[in-house]
């Protein structure tokens, strides 16, 4: 008698089964620990793999027998083969899954922020990496400012001049926007920033930021404040603020707020009210009720915008969301690139990109650069505020398309990272939850704070300095807290209560 070969035990039938068996209990247990699926479904799927359990059995079964009997080995030989890629399959799935559970796991449950300290030159600087400085730094002055505090910048030279062993003599300009002038005037050729402060380098030189190559980061980790108020995001309302940061690299850093979004879901009406407030909007700091651009009160971390927008908006902030330039780009690029209606022809500042009145196929870099662009707008900020909801849509609808599947590792890869809440993982779940149970489908209204551009040298982060500021309309703001009111309530909202406010 002929001893089987390795390979044809393991495709013995009942190995196969076997296999097929393991991998069915391993997928539907480990769907039961998501918690996502509704029951009804859940169990849908159990009878689902129960079947093609069963079937595949009588299948192999049947394949057999042909063979014994015809002598033909095609129906088997399939059947084997499709119960091999039925196993394979749950396998695939299963590690999606896994893949998406540990991708919740790592951007929610956010409660910490990054203070950046970057070492500076221009870009034009002789100076291509911290070791090329070496030479040099004993008859150069580093700049510094001490307008914020100096005990981040401190720790942030020591760990520099460990690093290329020698030490620092620094110069020392008091308030950013001076250094920001020995800079762009050439007076010092290194600078040791601290990047939450960047927008008050640039009081007097807009864009300073895109002239500045960084030879050396230090990244501090600081705890943040908690100063929102969790629900129950199936049954009451709630409130999440978005914000977009204009950096690049690690989404906690601390830095301005480019994108400012009020998000108020009611899970009961189905209704989504998004709210965009530019961010030039004048408004009373929470800290200390100074008026200043909401875009700086970021500088002080994200806690410090959320209560100073829960006092400009009379509203309670249960969660928060959080992405950079990163993001954007790296986002955009995985889902393939996106389509945006732009009813502006012109061409944006930062990448030089032109756009056309119409249809505009981006890429990450294009899109982001036409979601940052304001001032070849006709009306600056406000169509920046319509042009960040353009291209949120745009996301949106490829998301849903058929691409997130075949792009879903790039997709989860690109976000992760790049995105960060302080939702709980279970807490998206539940949504995901009811969504899937009651398949509902969601109205949103888009709406934008509106207001009259005004110059003021009287801002808490840089007074004294120009600064282009909105300060917002008395009857926009109060229409707008009105209806912010009525999704709090549990109230449906209708067109009629956001007449005039649409911001797109």
């Amino acid at each position: 008698m002929k001893k089987k070969s390795v390979v044809t035990k393991f495709l013995s039938r009942r190995i196969l089964l076997l296999i097929q068996l393991i991998m069915s209990i391993v997928f539907l247990g480990y769907i039961y620990y998501l918690k996502m699926l509704p029951m009804k479904y859940y169990l849908i799927l159990v009878g689902i793999i129960v079947l093609l359990w069963l079937f595949m059995s009588f299948f192999i079964k049947y394949g057999i027998r042909k063979k014994k009997k015809e002598n033909k080995y095609g129906m088997l030989i399939f059947s084997k083969l499709l119960s091999l890629v039925l196993s394979i399959s749950l396998i695939i799935v299963s590690v999606m899954a896994f893949k998406g559970n540990s991708f919740l796991s790592n951007i929610t449950g956010s409660l910490t922020q990054t203070r950046v300290i970057s070492l500076y030159v221009k870009k034009e600087s002789k100076y291509k990496k911290l070791s090329d400085i070496q030479k040099d730094l004993k008859k150069m002055k580093v700049g510094i400012a001490s307008e914020k505090g100096t005990k981040n910048i401190n720790t942030a030279i020591a760990e520099m001049e460990d690093a290329i062993g020698e030490e620092f003599k620094t110069k020392d300009y008091k308030d950013y926007s001076a250094l920001g002038d020995a800079i762009d005037a050439g007076k010092i050729d290194v600078a040791v920033v601290d990047n939450s402060y960047s927008a008050l380098l640039e009081a007097n030189h807009e864009g300073m930021d895109d002239g500045l190559r960084s030879l050396y980061q230090v990244e501090i980790e600081e705890q943040v404040q908690s100063v929102t108020q969790k629900t129950d995001v199936t049954e009451k309302p709630f409130i999440v603020y978005l914000t977009g940061i204009d950096t690049y690299g690690t989404v906690s850093a601390i830095s301005r707020a480019d994108v400012n979004l009020a998000v108020c879901v009611s899970p009961k009406q189905k209704q989504i009210l998004m709210i965009s407030i530019p961010r030039d909007t004048q408004v009373n700091l929470h800290r200390n009720g100074k008026m200043d651009k909401l875009t700086h009160s970021a500088m002080y971390g994200i806690d410090e915008t959320i209560s100073t927008i829960e006092d400009f908006l009379e509203l309670k902030v249960n969660y928060n969301a959080k992405t950079n330039f990163s993001g954007i780009t790296n986002i955009i690029d995985a889902l393939g690139g996106v389509t945006i209606d732009s009813p502006y022809s012109f061409k944006t500042l930062h990448g030089n990109y032109q756009i056309v009145k119409g249809k505009n196929e981006m890429d990450g870099n294009k899109a982001l650069c036409f979601v940052r662009e304001r001032h070849a707008l006709p009306n600056g900020d406000f169509d920046r505020g319509r042009n960040q909801q353009r291209l949120l849509k745009a996301m949106i609808s490829k998301a849903i398309s058929p691409k997130i599947i075949t792009n879903y590792s790039q997709i989860l890869q690109a976000v992760e990272g790049c995105f960060e809440t302080n939702m709980t993982s279970d807490e998206i779940k539940s949504l995901v939850y009811m969504q899937l149970d009651d398949m509902a489908k969601w109205e949103t209204f888009n709406v934008q704070l509106s207001g009259d551009p005004e110059i003021s040298y009287k801002t808490y982060s840089m007074k004294g300095k120009k600064c282009y500021t909105m300060v917002p309309s008395k009857k926009s703001l109060n229409s707008i807290i009105k209806v912010i009111n009525k999704v709090e309530n549990g109230e449906r909202i209708k067109e009629k209560d956001i007449k005039g406010l649409q911001g797109a």
